[in-house]
Parts: C-alpha cells; sequence; structure tokens
C-alpha cells in the first residue's frame, strides 16, 4: 500500500520510512507542507500520515483543503501530546485518527492498516479468494492452509489485488501503487511480479483483461 508522509522531524521521517518499508508499505516522504499538499494531487495514495506544525503550510490547512476538495484518503495526524485542540479541530476537518508523539512504529502500521481496511468497507485485518489467505499486519499468506513464500512486491500485488476483488486495475494504477518515486521501476516490473504470483497460485489466479489490466479469476 502507498503511504503518504508529511512530516519535517528528519528523525521521525527517516524511522517512518525505513520501519513502514520493512513492513510492506511502499512511502512518500515531504518535509515541507505545500510539497505534501500537491503530492496527495499525483498520486493514488491509499493513506496520509499528517503533522499538524509544518514549514511553509499548517497540518490542518491541508487538511481542510483536502476535503474541501472531496479527498477522502484516510488520514492519520502526528500531533504533540499537549495538542489537544488541534486533535479535536483535526477530526472536526475530516481526519480518521490522530496518533500523540512519542509513538512506536508498530502503532503507526497497526492504524495505518485499520484505516485502510475501514476505507474498502472491511472489518476484519485477514484478507482471502478462493483457497487463498492474506494478513497485510502479520505479512502471511498462505495457499490451502499452507505458507506461502512471497516476496515484498509480490506480497503487496497480492493485498492490492485482494483488496480490489472485481474490480480491474490498470497496469498504470497497479504500478504506482507498489513503487514510490524514488524507486527504480523496470518498464515490465508489474508483469514480472503478476509471472510469478501465477506460477507459486496457478495460472488461473490472476486474470489479465487485455488493454486494460489485471484482476482476480474466479473463486
Amino acid at each position: 500500500m502507498r503511504i503518504l508522509l508529511i512530516e519535517d522531524d528528519k528523525l521521525i521521517g527517516d524511522g517512518l520510512k525505513a520501519g513502514l518499508a520493512k513492513m510492506g508499505f511502499s512511502l512518500d516522504w515531504f518535509t515541507r507542507g505545500e510539497d505534501g499538499r500537491s503530492a496527495l494531487y499525483s498520486a493514488p495514495y491509499d493513506a496520509v500520515i499528517l503533522d499538524l506544525t509544518l514549514p511553509g503550510m499548517d497540518g490542518l490547512d491541508i487538511l481542510r483543503e483536502w476535503r474541501e476538495k472531496q479527498h477522502d484518503e484516510p488520514v492519520l495526524i502526528l500531533t504533540a501530546r499537549d495538542a489537544l485542540t488541534q486533535r479535536v479541530e483535526g477530526l472536526r476537518l475530516g481526519a480518521d485518527d490522530y496518533l500523540c508523539k512519542p509513538f512506536a512504529l508498530i502503532e503507526v502500521a497497526a492504524r495505518l492498516e485499520a484505516l485502510i481496511r475501514r476505507a474498502h468497507g472491511k472489518s476484519r485485518s485477514e484478507l482471502s479468494h478462493g483457497q487463498v489467505t492474506l494478513d497485510p499486519g502479520s505479512l502471511v499468506a498462505t495457499l490451502a492452509g499452507e505458507p506461502l513464500s512471497l516476496k515484498p512486491k509480490e506480497f503487496a500485488l497480492l493485498e492490492l489485488l485482494m483488496r480490489n476483488i472485481g474490480r480491474v486495475l490498470p497496469r498504470k494504477l497497479i504500478e504506482e501503487k507498489l513503487y514510490s518515486w524514488d524507486d527504480e521501476v523496470s518498464s515490465n516490473a508489474v508483469e514480472v511480479h503478476v509471472h510469478h504470483l501465477r506460477r507459486k497460485l496457478g495460472s488461473e489466479f490472476i486474470r489479465t483483461v487485455h488493454g486494460i489490466g489485471y484482476t482476480l479469476g474466479d473463486e
């Protein structure tokens, strides 16, 4: 899942970027408010981590603009522990959750997973299709009850498809979801990941819709 981080503290930003990447998230990090605000209009993010005290543009002003323009991406606000009025205002402006600094990385990941799950109308963390089950929180996938060995991008692609059962996802959208702007992406990267997943899950598990993209096959 692709996450937008807007945070001007280098120590916090470095920790979130490195830690969340290990947990399977693809993350774009901006330190200035105006840059982060504009980024949401340029890529298909699954969720946003938003600090409130930012250079260039205040976090609450960013959130207000996004909601006024009908952008409903889930937003997790990071605040100082004593910023009660900011937390309340942020929630009233449309934030979905908040977390006080300092925080544990594992809690950030859990809250992001909950927000993304809620945005997709899911109450349970575990995803399933046919004989395949996937738990994004623990990065565990199984086929007919047996553990699956998946590389990080294979897991991310499988999760994306399983969160969008019944939808045909364009190749370009898949690429944008799997990779951040910092990543070097080969022209056939998505096709390679699909090929590897089919070898592990069966040739009919992922269906190609020619000229459009990919979707899951029948259960």
